[in-house]
């Protein structure tokens, strides 16, 4: 089956500075997948491309096996909501009814019911908004288009903890409805971990990993105890960094436990916490995720 997004070799340079560095992935059809990493990772660079906005300075971009540049074709399937989204000096009702007008798979249904969960005045010109109604309006437009490729980059900017909660239970809700394919670029990864199905991680321009979500739940574990048991125990494992403090020491080790691994921990007096998806996300960043995949069915 023919992926929804492939990159291979893709790269982006602007003025001598790289922003994408060979970026080479596939996003299947029917997922929902995380594009995570840091400010100024390359994650906007990298949706514009796909969004057929900019040009790649070297390697190409598939969507629905096509070229997304200068394709209407292809740009009717897809939506991409940014943070930084710009609108004409249109009221919101005339924002949502052009939208509606583009993507075909619209549901007016559903917009007017997220624009009432969101309390959008209707009638309120777009530039009079605050920075929470406008990502919200995003939000609205993003989700009713139903498109078949939705993007979304960090779209909740200015919005709180309940209306991003309302945010993933309503993408959660309708995707499971009406499936689609999902990229969401987020910096808030625990908060989303619980949508995510693969997680693509780019720190500095590159692909720094690959893997599905499941798979790195409980992938990394932080041992911690007597520095003469925490080594014995991680020998011959691959880990990410150690600490010691006098005769104390603790460990990121990169592999997935069984019961005799929690047995053996209680027997040398360790303590045993796996990492949540976030502080993975931020330890592969910081270091080649050297094991890792390996140790993940990916």
């Amino acid at each position: 089956m023919t992926p929804v997004v492939s990159t291979t070799g893709l790269t982006r340079r602007y003025r001598g500075q790289l922003a994408l560095d060979r970026v080479s992935f596939d996003v299947e059809d029917g997922s929902i997948t995380g594009l995570l990493g840091s400010n100024g990772a390359g994650k906007t660079t990298l949706l514009r491309i796909i969004a057929g906005q900019e040009f790649p300075s070297a390697g190409q971009v598939r969507v629905f096996g096509a070229s997304p540049a200068e394709n209407e074709q292809v740009l009717r399937r897809m939506a991409l909501v940014r943070e930084d989204q710009t609108y004409p000096d249109f009221r919101v009702r005339h924002a949502v009814r052009a939208a509606s007008w583009f993507y075909p798979n619209w549901s007016g249904e559903l917009a007017g019911a997220l624009l009432a969960d969101f309390g959008l005045p209707l009638g309120r010109r777009i530039s009079k908004l605050s920075r929470g109604m406008r990502s919200a309006l995003g939000i609205v437009i993003g989700l009713a288009a139903r498109a078949e490729l939705t993007m979304f980059d960090e779209p909740y900017a200015g919005l709180d903890a309940v209306a991003r909660q309302m945010f993933y239970d309503r993408l959660l809700a309708d995707y499971a409805e009406h499936p689609r394919t999902v990229l969401l670029s987020t910096h808030l990864i625990d908060e989303a971990a619980g949508l995510l199905e693969r997680v693509v991680v780019i720190d500095r321009g590159r692909v720094a990993l690959e893997a599905a979500a499941d798979d790195l739940r409980g992938s990394v574990t932080s041992v911690s105890g007597p520095a003469m048991a925490v080594k014995e125990f991680t020998a011959g494992r691959p880990v990410w960094e150690r600490r010691q403090l006098a005769s104390q020491e603790s460990v990121m080790m990169v592999g997935v436990l069984d019961d005799a691994d929690h047995a053996r921990a209680r027997a040398l007096h360790l303590s045993l916490e796996p990492l949540t998806l976030q502080q993975v996300v931020v330890h592969a960043a910081g270091t080649t995720a050297a094991g890792l995949e390996e140790r993940t069915s990916v």
